[in-house]
């Protein structure tokens, strides 16, 4: 009986050891999960499911948003730009010969600086018609800028200060690497009249590659949107949208509001669209434009189905210019282009985007589907405003009038000049003008030639449409030099 009294106590004694051990091994594990830290050495990085943190230099969790803002805050830049407006109450015949005094109108922005030598990148609407432009800084300095280019049909513009202090700048990152669900930082002036300069708000990117979005009269052409939740507020555009590496991922342009409040739909432009077009607002002020040379349209269910796309994707050539870099390239009517460059194609709005933005007398990579097929090519992507003036005739059809503000035009041609008795000389025709246009309004009558708009030569309907182009979100009246074919000549001044 005693032995078997031994026997259970060392039974016993070995388990208690064996769950003492255990207890040890779990209180182990439990100290290196949670990373408690019993020496008072700091821990690198630690990361949540839902929230990422990162110790900063006295061993607290923080943001990670922190140190971003911390590196790019001071080269965010608040942007007033003043514009001379015509008094309401009075039209342009007072006011240009009474001498009425014109009201100034003041509009506010951001904008920031993406060159140590003082090169700031906002939007086009930001400082559009702008007599006078005033740059404020993060340490207070203030400076007249001159706006070096603007696009209204990206809502990009460039501008230049001569700085008198250290310039902190935000680099260009990668817009195309960018996926929903980043995060992103945006950075601007809401409501500065109430002294909110380099307001922070962060969220995610909510889309990529949005276009047919509306925004009244100041609606760019070329739109390929980054959608984001962080809220962009009036007086945020021209600001940065960051990514977590600090760097420029796009360009704060508007909202999507049913009351005008941000509602968590805020649009950015891509900061690649920006670095394509940047170098040429530096060297000329204006934007030269890829051409393909092609009329397309969206791909459709059927022709999806038909050439095996695997989706609603890609664009479908309709015709094929003469001598274009598409011709030369092999591309035919019937096409469906499906890659640009490694990138794929979405739609029309995207591949414009892609076109007009890609790089001009150089090699582009294409993929293009042909009866269910995939072929690969190449395209020399030329300048289109030179390819379109030196082959104007593909895009002048004879006979076939155009309209624009309120006018029905042609081209003058010498037939046109028999028929109204008249000696022939380049411009454009005007055959019609709608009664209560804006033409109407400005007492243009039909019968006149058109040979300047806003002090550029007209010679036919191709230099005219080009000129349009580069007019839209115009808001000013525009000079036009018209000729009556009778002799007399005369300038009148049309509101877009």
């Amino acid at each position: 009986m005693k032995e078997g009294s031994r026997s259970l106590r060392g039974l016993g004694i070995r388990h208690l050891s064996l769950a003492l051990f255990a207890l040890a091994c779990i209180f182990a594990g439990i100290i290196i999960a949670s990373n408690i830290d019993f020496t008072g050495k700091s821990v690198a990085v630690v990361s949540d499911a839902h929230f990422p943190v990162v110790e900063d230099e006295d061993g607290e969790y923080a943001s990670p948003f922190v140190s971003v803002v911390e590196h790019v805050k001071d080269a965010v830049v608040n942007i007033v730009a003043e514009q001379s407006t015509e008094n309401a109450y009075y039209d342009d015949f007072f006011w240009r010969f009474f001498q009425i005094p014109r009201e100034p109108s003041i509009s506010s922005g951001s904008g920031f600086f993406f060159r140590e030598d003082g090169y700031i990148l906002t939007n086009y609407h930001v400082v559009r018609n702008a007599e006078k432009v005033v740059v404020r800084t993060s340490s207070g300095y203030q400076y007249n800028a001159a706006i070096v280019g603007g696009d209204p049909q990206t809502d990009l513009a460039v501008l230049k200060v001569e700085p008198e202090e250290k310039i902190a700048f935000i680099p260009f990152g990668n817009s195309s690497k960018i996926k929903v669900g980043d995060w992103a930082i945006a950075i601007g002036n809401p409501f500065p009249q109430q002294g909110l300069d380099r307001t922070v708000t962060v969220g995610v990117i909510s889309a990529k590659g949005r276009s047919n979005l509306r925004f009244g009269g100041e609606t760019p052409r070329y739109q390929d949107y980054i959608q984001t939740d962080a809220s962009i507020n009036p007086g945020n555009s021209g600001g940065p949208l960051l990514s977590l590496k600090g760097e420029a991922i796009g360009v704060n342009a508007a909202i999507s509001s049913p009351t005008g409040a941000s509602v968590g739909i805020g649009f950015a432009i891509p900061i690649n669209l920006a670095r394509a077009i940047v170098p040429d607002l530096i060297a000329t002020g204006r934007v030269s434009r890829g051409w393909l040379g092609i009329y397309l349209a969206d791909v459709n269910e059927k022709q999806a189905k038909e050439m095996r796309l695997g989706g609603i994707k890609g664009v479908f050539v309709q015709s094929v210019f003469e001598d274009s870099p598409a011709e030369q390239a092999g591309i035919k009517a019937g096409d469906i282009l499906a890659e640009f460059n490694g990138e794929e194609i979405m739609d029309a709005d995207h591949f414009s985007v892609l076109i007009s933005t890609a790089p001009k007398n150089r090699d582009s990579k294409i993929t293009m589907v042909r009866d269910g097929e995939r072929i690969r090519t190449q395209a020399r992507i030329v300048d289109r405003h030179e390819f379109q003036k030196t082959h104007s005739a593909q895009f002048d059809e004879p006979g076939r009038p155009a309209g624009w503000l309120g006018m029905e035009l042609v081209t003058f041609s010498e037939d046109i000049a028999r028929q109204i008795g008249s000696d022939y000389f380049p411009g454009v025709f005007i055959s019609r003008v709608s009664k209560g246009s804006q033409s109407y309004k400005a007492g243009i009558l039909p019968g006149s030639v058109i040979t300047q708009v806003n002090n550029v030569e007209v010679k036919n309907l191709v230099d005219l449409k080009l000129v349009a182009e580069n007019l839209e979100g115009e808001s000013k009246a525009v000079p036009f030099l018209l000729v009556d074919p009778r002799g007399s000549i005369e300038y009148k001044a049309v509101r877009p």
